[in-house]
């Protein structure tokens, strides 16, 4: 595949003067970032142009959202045009990004001491939040099969019959191993949800990311049921790397507890900004062109890293990702007790370790939404470390 205009043509010294976060410690590290989930890629044509028309006419004052913002009916139309899903738009709320929403919705949801239920791994703000929270965390835990990621069913239903937790975390597509749920795989849970009372919060942020022939299911369209206890939480932030215009949408499938949330004082948990509002309206209805170049790059990426760790690194257990930009890798193999360390040290700043879970200790979490030239700086320092761990690379620029 030959480099692709926009997402190949990437220069390390324009992105490592970037302030945001991944760029930003990095290089003050003298490292290469796969940390963070961020693209590097430029922001998409449509987006910039609605941004810039937006300022350039000075409407920048109070929106006239007395009644929700257009998302929501934006919201429902692209479910519907993609999944066949048909969410009610009058059931949208908007929120500044997915982990204030799940704080909002335990907030409302549960009491202290209350057990949650999440997959492990997880994103570890999602970890923290029900940790912070006072609630109790009961494991919906992955296993490695040998040819890929399987939820434990067994053992998460024995953990549900004993703690009776009220709030089901479930994160579809599934960061970081990047599983794509099947059909039988939601109905199963939506049957334990049903019989156990269990409130579901369905994290759908990755669902553009998905690679051929998976295809992404909202669990709130498995059925009514299903459906009547599910809030679904979602933004165009992954897809179209806006996580810094702090911009996302619920659907609240629960009337009451969308009742309550409604209950609470005028602008309680925020609001968001119009730029937000703006390029999230400008993703979803101009920028699929712009998404379908993006897949292309992001699945020869993730073929390569696949080919490169099972030809350099044999050892380390890795499965093709089914969906998202990022890559999970078990290092426990290798009997390497701290990878991420060690990767650092041969010039990658790279996530993992036990903050994505207690059995997560040997993993390492890689982002390869990069142009094809970096992914290889990329996996030349995470073979380096999962190698050998000593050698540090060239600092990413001068």
């Amino acid at each position: 595949m030959a480099g692709v205009p926009g997402f190949d043509d990437l220069e390390i010294d324009a992105l490592s003067s970037r302030a945001g976060a991944k760029w930003a410690q990095a290089t003050a590290e003298g490292l290469i970032p796969s940390w963070v989930a961020d693209m590097d890629f430029p922001v998409a044509p449509e987006i910039r142009r609605a941004l810039l028309e937006r300022i350039e006419s000075s409407d920048l004052g109070y929106p006239d959202w007395f009644r929700g913002t257009p998302l929501r009916t934006e919201f429902s139309r692209r479910m519907t045009a993609r999944y066949g899903w048909e969410p009610d738009p009058d059931a949208v709320r908007e929120q500044t990004d997915l982990i204030q929403a799940l704080q909002i919705i335990l907030h409302l949801a549960t009491t202290r001491g209350d057990a949650v239920a999440i997959q492990t791994p997880n994103y570890p703000p999602f970890l923290a939040t029900i940790r912070r929270m006072g609630l109790q965390q009961i494991d919906f835990p992955f296993f490695d099969t040998g040819d890929g990621w399987e939820l434990d069913f067994e053992t998460f239903e024995q953990a549900v019959s004993r703690y009776r937790p009220r709030v089901l975390v479930l994160v579809n597509p599934h960061n970081p191993t990047g599983r794509v749920h099947t059909r039988d795989e939601l109905e199963r849970i939506a049957d334990l949800a049903e019989r156990f009372d269990i409130l579901v919060v369905s994290d759908e942020i990755h669902a553009e990311l998905i690679y051929e022939p998976h295809r992404h299911i909202p669990f709130a369209s498995i059925s009514s049921a299903a459906a009547a206890r599910t809030v679904t939480i979602t933004s165009a932030s992954k897809a179209f790397n806006l996580a810094g215009l702090r911009c996302a949408v619920v659907h609240y499938g629960s009337a009451g507890l969308l009742s309550r949330r409604d209950g609470e004082p005028f602008d309680l948990y925020g609001a968001v900004s119009v730029p937000g509002v703006v390029a999230t309206l400008a993703a979803w209805q101009d920028g699929d062109a712009w998404q379908s170049d993006l897949l292309r790059v992001l699945e020869r990426n993730r073929r390569r890293v696949h080919d490169v760790l099972r030809t350099e690194v044999p050892a380390a257990r890795h499965h093709v990702p089914e969906a998202t930009y990022l890559s999970w890798i078990d290092a426990g193999p290798l009997g390497i007790d701290d990878p991420v360390d060690r990767i650092g040290k041969s010039g990658v700043l790279v996530d993992g370790g036990a903050r994505f879970g207690r059995e997560s200790r040997n993993h390492v979490r890689i982002n390869f939404a990069t142009s094809d030239a970096i992914v290889g700086r990329i996996l030349d320092g995470v073979v380096a470390g999962l190698s050998t761990g000593g050698r540090r690379k060239a600092p990413p620029a001068n």
